[in-house]
């Protein structure tokens, strides 16, 4: 009797082929068993199988661990912002009210070991902002500068109630040392070629003990009373808009994106149903083009119309 596998298995049989390792040939052995037809003509290869993966199970369990890499923090959400700063500017505190992630907060300096992640909403945009060991110039946390420069947006938070002018100074310093120049250019400004480029937000903390406001380029927060917390994480949402915006395809994070971009998809689906007709086509265009400028500002309705009229030779 024929086996008739079929293309789910082919596929999850190709797979097992190109597999790196034992646990992606056993996730591929699993796919092959789950999707392949049970019937007497596969009895032979169902056992086969099974014997494979019964000796890649102990092959498995058998190898050592691998080492959780705690300074890779994996990006989510619209944008990864990565608070760096020295010893007791409330990098924890600011995280912690922002996201209320479980991150350890106290008086005392080096309270972060190891960089922790959390999710700050404003409106339907959610932004991770990164809590990270404090930098001095004494001592860097070997992998943390990875953390740093995989994250989109950097914020150096400084003490507006201490030495803020003495906090900056020692983490540009430290970024200098190392071949990194920040800059407050968008994400999408920055030349892409350039890895030592990074885009820098200054975090002003601890107004509400402040002798003296701060300068204006800094984003003046309070992490204690809440104060500036918001308006920080809708700036990091606009930054991470405009960065979606002109950059890479990237996943789509606010309602109004979505809804603009459905609309668009289902003009363009009834564009393709069209025949014989192509002043019905040029109208689906029109308002598929009206709902893309809503979201880039960039398409001109009346020039697209402009070339599909000249196209079909008939009056506007």
């Amino acid at each position: 009797m024929p086996a008739n596998l079929t293309p789910d298995y082919e596929r999850a049989e190709a797979k097992y082929r190109e597999a790196a390792d034992d646990e992606q040939r056993l996730e591929a052995l699993r796919e092959m068993y789950s999707v392949m037809p049970k019937h007497k003509g596969t009895e032979k290869l169902q056992a086969e199988l099974k014997r494979k993966m019964s000796h890649l199970r102990k092959a498995v369990s058998r190898a050592p661990r691998k080492q959780q890499d705690v300074f890779h923090v994996p990006k989510a959400g619209a944008g990864q912002v990565v608070l760096v700063g020295t010893p007791n500017v409330g990098k924890s505190a600011l995280v912690l009210k922002a996201t209320g992630a479980h991150v350890k907060v106290a008086e005392y300096p080096f309270t972060t070991v190891v960089p922790m992640p959390g999710m700050a909403q404003f409106e339907d945009t959610q932004i991770e902002l990164v809590d990270t060991p404090p930098l001095t110039a004494e001592h860097v946390t070997p992998g943390l500068m990875g953390t740093i420069r995989h994250g989109d947006i950097i914020g150096i938070v400084i003490d507006a109630a201490g030495a803020p002018l003495d906090d900056a100074q020692t983490v540009l310093g430290i970024f200098e040392s190392r071949e990194m120049t920040v800059s407050t250019r968008p994400v999408q400004d920055l030349d892409p070629s350039d890895p030592g480029q990074a885009c820098a937000l200054l975090i002003a903390n601890k107004i509400d003990i402040a002798p003296a406001p701060p300068r204006p380029e800094g984003q003046a927060i309070s992490a204690t009373t809440g104060e500036g917390v918001a308006a920080l994480v809708d700036l990091l949402a606009d930054k991470a808009d405009a960065a979606l915006a002109a950059g890479e395809p990237a996943v789509i994070t606010r309602a109004r994106h979505r809804a603009e971009l459905d609309a668009a998809a289902e003009a363009l689906h009834r564009y393709q149903g069209v025949r014989g007709r192509p002043e019905l086509k040029a109208e689906e265009l029109r308002i598929a083009a009206r709902h893309l400028g809503r979201l880039t500002g960039r398409i001109d309705v009346e020039e697209v119309l402009g070339a599909i009229f000249s196209e079909f030779c008939i009056g506007k």
